[in-house]
């Protein structure tokens, strides 16, 4: 064990949870991951294993018979789980997000409905709230839930649903006609219940089936098409309308230290890799981590790793002090995001032609690693959040 991405002030009960995750990385993601990848198969022994260790329920409350664990032990977990595998971390973080959504805005009567099969897995969780021509502008939502007697039908087309397939219920955000006079004030969210599965997974609910994509494979990424889909009012997170844009960026607020925690995970493991083959492979008579240029390289992908570690747990711990941490958030998955990118093409560099080639596990962590830099906001959102908050924060006179 090297003596990167250690993390001080580390309870016993967390100390004792990575240890879990770690060694059920060890054993059952690193030999299987590449192949699984390879194949885009979906990992059930994995997540079957993730449910026992009691992964799905970590952040949920102990009352809702989940772990009560902090955003900080849950994101040290996805770095170790995305140092397996990626594709692995993505199972659970959308499920992930809906939890804490539900934990933070959800009725009580919500919260007693979904946390306990929240946390045992056997509901499973997606968060939606792109839409094909939308990006990052969501004032541009266009799917609509419009009142009837039977609470509101639900017509439009959403996109990049992680788990669109597998999972029972989803955090929709639409729009609804709540009178405001701001378009942000007329966004809710709902709580889509839906069978698992492609097709018509509800009525007036088709999940088309999975978008081809370049790497995150495994997991599975769908549209989701509503074309009058009925929802009770009942299932209005929160039981409030208008109140959907407030409750989603919350949600991508831990979304965030997420994906800089994946990131973490898989820059570590590009570097794990670089430094194990610089002292195998040699050239000109001696093993090629003694030559400056890669021992230089070696150095700045570790200094770049530790970086990363160091502002996600920042950022995690803030949001558990129970402060807002959009800047925190928004720094660490920018900084991890972007590093991850640069440690990872090292490491491709360090290994040469054999990093081209599909048997070595650097392939994979590249094309992973291109996902960091748009999942939950590209680095240039990233900057517009920090830096409009920043000048708030150092505002003149």
């Amino acid at each position: 064990m090297g003596r990167l991405c250690e993390t001080d002030g580390l309870t016993d009960d967390q100390t004792e949870i990575l240890k879990a995750v770690r060694s059920f990385v060890e054993k059952e993601i690193l030999p299987v991951a590449t192949e699984l990848e390879h194949a885009d198969e979906y990992p059930q022994e994995i997540v079957d294993g993730l449910k026992e260790l009691g992964i799905f329920g970590l952040m949920i409350p102990e009352e809702y018979d989940g772990l009560g664990e902090s955003l900080l032990t849950y994101a040290l977990c996805v770095e170790e789980i995305a140092r397996g595998w990626m594709s692995v971390s993505g199972v659970i973080n959308t499920h992930f997000i809906v939890a804490y959504m539900l934990m933070q805005h959800g009725t009580e009567e919500q919260k007693k409905k979904y946390l306990p099969k929240m946390a045992t897995g056997e509901v499973r969780g997606a968060f939606s709230m792109s839409e094909p021509g939308l990006g990052s502008d969501v004032s541009a939502i266009k799917t609509k839930a419009t009142k009837n007697d039977e609470g509101y039908a639900i017509t439009g087309q959403k996109m990049w649903l992680t788990n669109g397939g597998t999972s029972t219920l989803v955090a929709t955000l639409v729009v609804t006609d709540e009178g405001a006079d701001s378009v942000y004030k007329n966004m809710t969210t709902f709580l889509v219940e839906k069978e698992p599965g492609f097709g018509e997974t509800a009525p007036g609910l088709t999940i088309p089936g999975k978008l081809d994509k370049m790497g995150y494979k495994g997991v599975e990424t769908t549209e989701a098409i509503f074309e009058g889909h009925q929802v009770s009012a009942d299932q209005n997170l929160g039981g409030e309308p208008g109140k959907g844009i407030y409750q989603m960026m919350d949600g991508v607020e831990v979304g965030r230290v997420n994906v800089a925690a994946r990131a973490c995970g898989i820059a570590n493991r590009a570097f794990e890799l670089a430094i194990a083959y610089a002292q195998q492979r040699e050239t000109f008579g001696k093993p090629i981590a003694e030559h400056q240029a890669i021992l230089f390289r070696l150095a700045e992908m570790a200094t770049k790793v530790e970086t990363a570690h160091s502002m996600m747990v920042r950022a995690a711990r803030t949001k558990d002090s129970g402060q807002r941490n959009d800047v925190e958030a928004g720094m660490a998955k920018m900084v991890a995001a972007e590093y991850c990118n640069e440690v990872v093409q090292d490491s491709f560099r360090i290994h040469g032609g054999y990093g081209y080639s599909k048997e070595y596990e650097i392939e994979r962590l590249y094309r992973e690693a291109a996902f960091m830099l748009i999942g939950e906001g590209t680095s240039d959102i990233q900057k517009m959040i920090i830096g409009r908050s920043l000048l708030k924060d150092y505002k003149l006179g």
